[in-house]
């Protein structure tokens, strides 16, 4: 074998230094995972394929759905966390994956979500309805309230699992409106949507992607929505606000790419999320599930997330919420 000269040294070092910058010029020359941390049918495997679509054709590379469901959402996201930072792998992430996860599973959660991940774009807002199967005897919260109190521990809700916002956001109402509830989880919402509309359980704070659908067809009834007032989408849908003063419960979906992301890759993949949801299509198609396209780039998504952080730590103090 013959020894190297400086010239051919100098030039393998030219082209070591130049892979890393020609492998970004050419992302991606193939396709990309966008790891869902839910089960199929559930609010945020929708919306994740309606933008993956979108994104398969902005980006020139088929983006396909990887469901990655278990553990509130931790296998998914974890698996996101550890992946190659090579934009090959991301993560539609949640509000239960990046906020409500910290106070609930404090030291034993896997994932830092702010330190392990690279945001990328927030994507979306929406709210949760309160749905009640239609035998329930209540047409309004009040009604329910007083359901409730009659009868403790007797109506059941449901959630698409332990330390998810379907989750959260009944035990708020139950700390809130001082009531007791029964919960039965689910491994996401999409069953236990099904569930109520068999009459398994009474009750759920459902996505609005999960509950529209059935509610439009009369499988369930929608008693109201937790944005802070009635929606100009729903105005005939009152606010649990109106009944129980301050509650709200907000959810929202970002995509994320595993920490160390060139930069130039992550802004290919911000420009293509941009142009994904400026589409009529996507957005009405958004629209009709109770979504809102509402993206914020990486430092305003950034603060939001520690604001949310903030947040849900108090709401699950005050509730004493554990996962133990």
């Amino acid at each position: 074998m013959q020894p190297l000269t400086r010239r051919s040294s100098l030039a393998l070092l030219a082209s070591a230094l130049a892979s890393p910058a020609l492998a970004q010029q050419s992302w991606p020359d193939r396709s990309i995972r966008l790891i869902v941390a839910f089960a199929p049918g559930g609010a945020t495997d929708v919306l994740a394929r309606i933008l993956a679509e979108k994104l398969s054709v902005h980006l020139s590379q088929a983006v396909v759905v990887d469901n990655r469901a278990g553990a509130a959402g931790i296998i998914g996201t974890e698996a996101v966390a550890r992946a190659a930072p090579d934009g090959y792998t991301l993560l539609l992430g949640t509000i239960s994956t990046h906020a409500m996860n910290v106070p609930l599973y404090g030291a034993k959660l896997s994932y830092d979500p702010l330190k392990d991940f690279a945001p990328i774009l927030r994507t979306s807002t929406g709210y949760n309805l309160l749905v009640v199967n239609p035998a329930v005897p209540a047409g309004n919260v009040a009604e329910l309230i007083a359901l409730a109190k009659q009868k403790p521990g007797a109506l059941a809700y449901g959630s698409g699992g332990n330390g998810t916002s379907t989750h959260l956001a009944a035990e708020m109402f139950k700390t809130m409106a001082g009531v007791d509830l029964l919960h039965v989880p689910f491994r996401s919402t999409a069953p236990a949507a099904t569930a109520l509309a068999a009459g398994e359980i009474q009750l759920m704070f459902d996505t609005s992607v999960s509950a529209l659908p059935m509610a439009r067809e009369g499988r369930t009834r929608v008693l109201a929505v937790t944005s802070p007032k009635r929606l100009s989408s729903m105005p005939d849908v009152p606010a649990v606000a109106e009944t129980v003063p301050g509650f709200e419960m907000g959810t929202w979906n970002g995509l994320y790419a595993p920490p160390g992301t060139p930069p130039a890759i992550l802004r290919k993949i911000a420009d293509a999320a941009h142009a994904a949801l400026r589409e009529p299509e996507l957005i009405a198609r958004y629209a009709t599930l109770g979504t809102e396209v509402f993206p914020a780039e990486p430092e305003e998504f950034a603060s939001f997330l520690q604001a949310e952080i903030r947040r849900w730590t108090q709401v699950v103090r005050d509730a004493r919420i554990t996962m133990d």
